[in-house]
Order: structure tokens, then C-alpha cells, then sequence
């Protein structure tokens, strides 16, 4: 039994980890078939690029970042570089940051990835966050006490590494990290329920041949997060359901079907697009119903048509890159993104990435090519 699945099932018991302890943590994911570099590469190359193509126009509404910047399908000038290029924000840094710390321990230790988010400068640090920092330097309590409740997306925006690991033999412990990871930062039910979840989709994703049809992509989300949300209710702050208590899973079936046809801008601004999970996850989900099988018009709508539209593009960026791959992400991103983690490490990012494939992942070298829409479903 790993030490992670200890601590895992001892906070289960003092309901210290705001998640339902359902059979999935006992289940392992199927083997991902012919599993190759360019999609892992696509993965996290396609979250840095949704986070640097967002970052500089952040928290805008979009009408007004549309009169600002027109129509943003390229990397915006970035006084921190006094070009326009490709730099990060907090979901670059921590994402890799967890990466880094990965190798340095051979693998997910849950406190020393907490050490990790507290020694370096975050760039456009959130404030559920900034309360995590400070609790980690009081020097009270330990890892799993630090994160505050709630339902912020800073968790989800960084929860890919728990995948990494677990490439090489897959197991049910790929679950626990997760959870785990997520709950460093973001100890809530939506919170946790969505990073568990969206780990399982990446997951399916890396082993796809064929695009899913625009249905899978919610019907997978509320397959595996509905069964982990417990009995916590969000209140919704914009459109026809403003002022309604309920749970993330139970919105996303009432919205998406609504939601129809309808382009990303008119639907994302029914539902509000900001940093809450309620309005971010019904979001990602919307812009890949619709753009799942072209990756950079996914990407540009997450950038353009939402309010946190850093963090809404680099998690879609990640779902996207996982499907296509890094050679189907635009030659003009990967060229201008510099790869940042820290103030002056340009590259880090490659770094960082060719050595957590090297370390975790057994891979064939070719890329597996992605066909027409097909009714691919996990169970």
C-alpha cells in the first residue's frame, strides 16, 4: 500500500478531504494503447500555450478585451519580455512546478509539492492561493490542512502531473493522486470532484484514435465527478439560474443541453466565465463540445470569448493537446512560447517535460494520428 493511499483513506476517515470515497479508488485505469510523445507533449505544451495566449488580456469581459485587442489568435505584447511572446502565469508555474518536484522525489509526495508552491514568486497569484502560502509558512498544521475550502479553479488548472507517474503502470492510485494534488490548494468538493474527473478524461484522451463525439465530453466529466461531489451547494451568480444552490455536476446537466447550438460567446456569458468552478467547468466543457476536434480554434475561443480566460484556455488547452498532440498545435505558438517557470529560466518548460518522459512514460516514438468524430466512450 503506497503511502499516498494512506494518507488518502486516514483523511477519508476524519473527513479531512471533501470528497465521496467511492470504488473508483479501488479501480485502475485501462493501459493507454500505443502511447506516444507527441501527445503527451501536446498535453502540457497545449496548457502553457492556453495560459500564455490568455494571460496578458485576464478577467476582461470579453466585449471589452475584443475592443482593446480584436480578435487575440496570436501572443499579445508582454512588458514583462518587451515582445509579444508566450510567458506564463500561475498555471504554467505550478503545474510545472508539480512536475519538477515529481522527479526530484521519484514521484507524487504530496508535502514536498506543497513546499514547491511556496518558495517561488507566483505570477498573478489567486487569492484562495495566496491563503494556502500563508498557511504553509505559519508553520501550523501540515500539507493536508493548508488548502482552504473552495470552489475556486486554481486546483483544476494545475492537476495534470497526476497523471505522469502512473503512465508506466497504471493503477488505482492514479485517482488518490489526483485527489490529492488537488486538494493542496482547493480542499472542496467541486473542486476535487472536477480535478479527479478531468485527470480521467486526459487519461482517455492520451489513448484516443478518433475524435469523441461533442456529447462525450460532459457525459465523461459528470460519469466520474457526480459520483465523488458531496452533499455542497454553490450559488450561481449569472443567467436563468442566478441565486439557485447546487451542486457542479447537477448545473452542468442543466446547462449544456440548454446551452444547444448556441456559439461559445452567447452561452459562456449566460453562465458568467469567471474563476468558479460553477461557470468555469460549464465553459471547458462548452468550447470542447463545440471545438474538441480542431485545437486551435478551441483554444482561441477559450481565449477570446471568456472571462478567465487563462486559466478556461489552458485547461482546454491541455484536453486538446492530450487528443491531437503537439504536431496539430500551431508552429507559431510553440515558436514564441519561452518556456518560462520562474523569472529567468527560459526553456525550463521543455526541460522539464523531455525529462518527465524520459522518467515516467514508455512511449513509441511516432505520433498516433486523430480521424473523423466517433462514438468513443469509456465506461
Amino acid at each position: 500500500m503506497s503511502t499516498n493511499r494512506e494518507s488518502f483513506e486516514q483523511l477519508v476517515r476524519n473527513s479531512a478531504i471533501d470528497i465521496r470515497c467511492t470504488d473508483l479508488f479501488d479501480t485502475a485505469p485501462r493501459p493507454i494503447p500505443n502511447l506516444d510523445r507527441d501527445r503527451i507533449e501536446g498535453l502540457f505544451l497545449g496548457l502553457a500555450i492556453g495560459d500564455s495566449l490568455g494571460n496578458t488580456s485576464e478577467s476582461r469581459k470579453p466585449s471589452d478585451r475584443k475592443t482593446q485587442f480584436g480578435e487575440i489568435r496570436d501572443y499579445q505584447y508582454n512588458h514583462h519580455a518587451g515582445a509579444a511572446v508566450g510567458l506564463p502565469s500561475d498555471d504554467t508555474q505550478m503545474t510545472f512546478w508539480a512536475i519538477e518536484s515529481m522527479l526530484e522525489e521519484g514521484g507524487f509526495n504530496p508535502e514536498q509539492v506543497s513546499l514547491a508552491f511556496t518558495r517561488e514568486q507566483i505570477f498573478g497569484i489567486g487569492s484562495n492561493v495566496k491563503q494556502f502560502v500563508a498557511a504553509a509558512k505559519s508553520g501550523k498544521g501540515t500539507w493536508h490542512s493548508w488548502g482552504p475550502k473552495s470552489a475556486g479553479n486554481g486546483a483544476l488548472m494545475r492537476i495534470a502531473p497526476a497523471i505522469l507517474p502512473h503512465l508506466r503502470e497504471p493503477s488505482a492510485d492514479l485517482w488518490i493522486d489526483a485527489a490529492l494534488l488537488g486538494m493542496l490548494t482547493h480542499n472542496d468538493s467541486a473542486s476535487n470532484a472536477s480535478c479527479v474527473a478531468f485527470v480521467g478524461m486526459l487519461w482517455d484522451l492520451l489513448g484516443m484514435t478518433e475524435t469523441p463525439v461533442p456529447s462525450w465530453w460532459t457525459r465523461r466529466f459528470v460519469e466520474i465527478a457526480g459520483e465523488l461531489e458531496t452533499h455542497d451547494r454553490y450559488e450561481v451568480r449569472f443567467g436563468p439560474h442566478k441565486g439557485r444552490r447546487t451542486s457542479l455536476c447537477g448545473l452542468i446537466e442543466d446547462l449544456l443541453p440548454q446551452a444547444g447550438s448556441r456559439n461559445v460567446l452567447d452561452a459562456c456569458y449566460d453562465w458568467g466565465s469567471g474563476a468558479f468552478l460553477i461557470e468555469t467547468v460549464p465553459s471547458v466543457l462548452c468550447i470542447l463540445e463545440r471545438h474538441g476536434h480542431d485545437p486551435e480554434e478551441a483554444i482561441v475561443r477559450a481565449v477570446n470569448d471568456t472571462r478567465d480566460n487563462d486559466t478556461i484556455a489552458a485547461i482546454v488547452g491541455a484536453a486538446v493537446g492530450a487528443l491531437h498532440g503537439r504536431s496539430r498545435l500551431p508552429q507559431r505558438w510553440l515558436d514564441g512560447l519561452i518556456g518560462r517557470i520562474r523569472k529567468n529560466d527560459d526553456g525550463a518548460v521543455f526541460r522539464l517535460l523531455d525529462k518527465a518522459i524520459e522518467t515516467f512514460a514508455p512511449l513509441r516514438a511516432s505520433g498516433t494520428s486523430i480521424g473523423k468524430e466517433s462514438n468513443f466512450h469509456v465506461h
